[in-house]
């Protein structure tokens, strides 16, 4: 679908472009100008901005809102979902913003992730001893996919009975069927009741784990604490985010090692390059193309385009983190590239919370696949590979790979 250059735009953007071919688009979009205007495949007008620059100041920009409430009438569409799961850190700006951010760190502690290494690494060795001997397998299914539930699950104290039905719900949120749209309604309908009885459940019976501590904060003393939508939207972002995301962050870095074998073969021989690695990973293809969409609270100017309050703004991080005014040939994966900065895990107040486990379960699922399978390669033509057909979410739909 061409989309027609509209009042303040300095190209046409093409919406099925920046699917097929993301980097490609966002490369032309970053010379025909820094921001442009556009409608979105929702029929609604946006502001694209693309350039390094002005993406890592928006996101850190306080004029720009994340408050649905300060869209002008009319302009933004959006999830449509419930006050219960809706009241999270994606919606909210300073005071609430800062307030709940502040007591979600408290029980979102380095300590707790860090007990998750071996039980992570453990998971990850029992997914690949159930398809050795198979020689092949569909990665994302057998390995990107479950080993992120599994974590986040075992973080928030999700007993693992009712972790089947998790990734058909957030398919149908990420990349909702159109000609089913009742699907995206059910998934949002089931995850309510779902994170609604388990709340119950672990206040009747509180356990080692974050959840409990959620509820702790959420029911304790003082005026400083979470309210009881606050809570269920909480506990739903920690395993949308934390789970959606990592799967695509796992899943995507292993084609970016499948595609520069020589990479691969350094990581295998100095596994203490993965942390290098992580970064550049979410530098080169971040599971999230776009940063959560933003609100002007005032006409605000942007890369010298002038924006009206209200209107909706979308930060391209994948745009910005191959912008070659801040990365030196930036079309090259290059783990020891002298300037960083990656826009991947976001910026300012809004910095993913989940960074430390994203980056401790990436690391240890690559590592362990390395080790385990030192013949690695693709099952099928790399060009047969198909993304999720989403502008919102860089996801393969299966990776499926052989080592035999």
């Amino acid at each position: 679908m061409q989309n027609s250059a509209l009042p303040g735009a300095s190209a046409p953007i093409d919406l099925a472009a920046l699917v097929s071919d993301p980097y490609g688009t966002y490369a032309r979009l970053r010379e025909a100008g820094p921001v442009h205007r556009f409608t979105g495949p929702d029929g609604r007008p946006a502001w694209l901005v693309t350039r390094y620059e002005d993406v890592r100041a928006g996101l850190a920009d306080p004029r720009l809102s994340l408050d649905k409430a300060h869209a002008a009438p009319g302009n933004y569409g959006g999830f449509s979902l419930p006050p219960a799961l809706d009241a999270n850190l994606l919606n909210m700006d300073p005071p609430d913003h800062t307030r709940v951010r502040r007591l979600v760190v408290k029980a979102f502690t380095p300590g707790r992730t860090e007990k998750l290494r071996e039980p992570v690494r453990r998971t990850a060795d029992a997914l690949l001893d159930a398809v050795e001997a198979d020689g092949r397998a569909d990665l994302l299914a057998a390995y990107a996919g479950p080993l992120p539930i599994a974590v986040i699950c075992d973080l928030l104290g999700v007993p693992p009975e009712a972790r089947k039905d998790f990734r058909t719900w957030t398919d149908a949120m990420i990349a909702p069927d159109r000609t089913r749209p009742h699907l995206m309604k059910e998934a949002v309908g089931e995850l309510l009741r779902f994170f609604t009885g388990l709340i119950a459940a672990k206040r009747a019976a509180p356990a080692d784990d974050l959840l409990s501590d959620l509820i702790a904060v959420r029911d304790g003393e003082g005026d400083d604490r979470l309210s009881e939508d606050e809570l269920t939207s909480l506990a739903f972002l920690i395993l949308f985010a934390g789970y959606e995301n990592t799967v695509h962050l796992i899943a995507n870095s292993v084609l970016a090692l499948l595609d520069h074998p020589e990479l691969m073969r350094q990581l295998r021989m100095d596994p203490d390059g993965m942390g290098a690695a992580f970064d550049e990973f979410n530098r080169w293809e971040a599971p999230a193309p776009l940063a959560i969409r933003r609100f002007p609270l005032e006409d605000i100017e942007i890369g010298g385009v002038t924006v009206p309050a209200g209107e909706t703004v979308l930060l391209s991080v994948a745009s910005a983190n191959r912008d070659p005014r801040h990365f030196e040939d930036p079309e090259r994966l290059d783990p020891n590239r002298e300037r960083k900065g990656h826009l991947g895990l976001g910026h300012g107040i809004h910095y993913c919370l989940g960074a430390p486990l994203a980056r401790m379960e990436t690391e240890i699922a690559l590592a362990a696949l390395l080790e385990r399978f030192p013949g690695l390669t693709l099952d099928v033509p790399r060009e047969e590979l198909e993304w999720r057909p989403s502008m919102r979410a860089r996801g393969l739909i299966s990776l499926p790979v052989r080592w035999k």
